[in-house]
């Protein structure tokens, strides 16, 4: 099958999506031929590939360039994309106060991962002005959307009680969403709640899911709150957590 160049014969971006699985490199020259004939979701798609060098070489700085154009065509994720290079210096120098500005753009427009990455900025007060309370009502927004990362988070504040009032039956609830939504750190989180409540079977079945989706600082930071458990299965599992931190 060619690649055909006038626009409305363009391949659309699901089936670019399907190509990138089965054939990385002719998937690539067609989401660049798409983008070209500025279809915006193969714009956006085209930074996601150059910045991750899938199926083309790897090109931060051009990665961001799409993004950016994406993004004034209207594309929302593309937006929060460009705040990512922003804020971590992909293809860019670091400048955390543009982040937040499109982070906020697409956070504006409904994205769920722009109303978690603004809110992430405002929790931690950088690129604009610390605001945790504004932070828990983007959180919330996205929490709303079924994000699942944001579903956790509103429920570590529900059960601290901070900038809200403190309701653990709401909190244990966000955490089970968020678990069963597939978020490691919601995994552990309702794996803790179940353990306080006897649950030790199903508790375990969840630290195993965390501990199969974990990055290295939460592999870190479980290990040791699961070594200082009371019950015996539950820091068992501490070694299996430290064994995958250090693999």
């Amino acid at each position: 099958m060619g690649f055909l160049l006038r626009r409305q014969e363009v391949l659309n971006v699901e089936q670019l999506q399907s190509m990138l699985d089965d054939s990385p490199v002719r998937a690539a020259q067609a989401i660049l031929i798409a983008a070209r004939e500025g279809v915006v979701d193969a714009q956006a798609l085209l930074g996601q590939i150059l910045l991750e060098g899938r199926g083309i070489a790897r090109d931060e700085t051009l990665a961001l360039r799409w993004f950016r154009i994406a993004a004034q065509g209207g594309h929302s994720m593309a937006r929060n994309m460009t705040g990512r290079c922003l804020e971590h210096g992909w293809g860019c120098a670091v400048d955390e106060a543009a982040a937040a500005r499109e982070y906020r753009l697409a956070a504006e427009a409904g994205l769920d991962w722009g109303q978690y990455n603004y809110a992430n900025l405002l929790a931690t007060g950088r690129g604009v002005m610390q605001d945790q309370a504004q932070a828990l009502t983007f959180y919330r927004q996205a929490a709303g959307q079924g994000h699942a990362k944001s579903m956790n988070l509103v429920g570590r504040y529900l059960e601290d009680g901070q900038y809200c009032l403190r309701d653990l039956e709401a909190a244990f609830e966000w955490y089970r969403r968020s678990a069963e939504a597939g978020d490691f750190r919601g995994q552990f989180s309702h794996a803790a709640v179940l353990a306080d409540r006897g649950q030790i079977d199903a508790a375990l079945e969840w630290l195993r899911k965390a501990l199969a989706g974990g990055n290295l600082n939460f592999l870190r930071t479980a290990h040791k709150a699961l070594a200082r458990a009371d019950d015996p299965r539950i820091r068992a599992m501490a070694e299996a957590y430290q064994q995958r931190a250090a693999a």
